[in-house]
């Protein structure tokens, strides 16, 4: 059963939760958590096979942005970035959350560690063209905030298994398509630091204030 308020599972906003308390009582005052499960990699040191564990990170991605040029983890390189899922005829959440990440990117509008990537689920009818235009009748410029398309089964995947979110088909809900209204705070590793409800003042305003704790971490 999926809650309706992020658009995560149940199972995943334990999980969450879990983790963000470990992480937290584990590391200083001023750190935010690494979310996610930890993930098993093997590797030869000393020619001897040993399992080790790394923490969850997002994986590379090529998407295309609203300019019509490919968008990959290394466009992102060295910076701290918040994740979305949306669709630009969605009559539901999706205005209020555009609303909302405005107000954050001009709260960091001109900072070079900060970027905003905005992914569509809707890549049929949201082309580069439709997204360039979506961008600039909010007054986006530049490439601070990217909105992406490409293909959409790799759009899904990269949202439920690497971000966390729903980000799905589904007939009964307005529009076709279901998506978290959760904005993903990114680190400059790709870790995830933080899940946010984007729909509201002070989900937006907890994001805003982890992204400047986030900006002080990396110095």
């Amino acid at each position: 059963m999926r809650n309706s308020f992020w658009g995560l599972s149940n199972a995943q906003l334990i999980l969450a939760f879990v983790l963000m308390v470990g992480s937290a009582s584990c590391q200083s005052n001023d750190r935010l958590p690494i979310l996610g499960q930890k993930e098993a990699i093997t590797k030869t040191v000393n020619g001897k096979t040993i399992t080790d564990s790394v923490d969850h990170a997002i994986p590379d991605f090529r998407f295309v942005s609203q300019y019509g040029d490919t968008v990959s983890a290394q466009t992102l390189k060295g910076k701290i970035y918040v994740a979305d899922f949306f669709f630009t005829t969605c009559p539901t959440i999706c205005p209020k959350m555009k609303t909302q990440l405005k107000r954050v990117y001009e709260r960091f509008k001109g900072n070079p560690k900060v970027m905003l990537l905005s992914h569509t689920i809707d890549p049929t009818r949201d082309s580069v063209a439709v997204l360039r235009e979506f961008a600039q009748n909010l007054e986006v410029e530049g490439r601070q905030w990217l909105f992406v398309t490409g293909d959409k089964e790799k759009i899904y995947d990269i949202g439920q298994n690497s971000y966390m979110v729903s980000a799905a088909e589904d007939a009964s809900a307005p529009g076709g398509v279901v998506h978290s209204g959760a904005f993903i705070l990114v680190d400059a590793q790709k870790h995830i630091r933080g899940i946010y409800d984007g729909t509201t003042v002070d989900g937006v305003d907890k994001l805003m204030a982890d992204m400047d704790r986030l900006l002080a971490e990396s110095k």
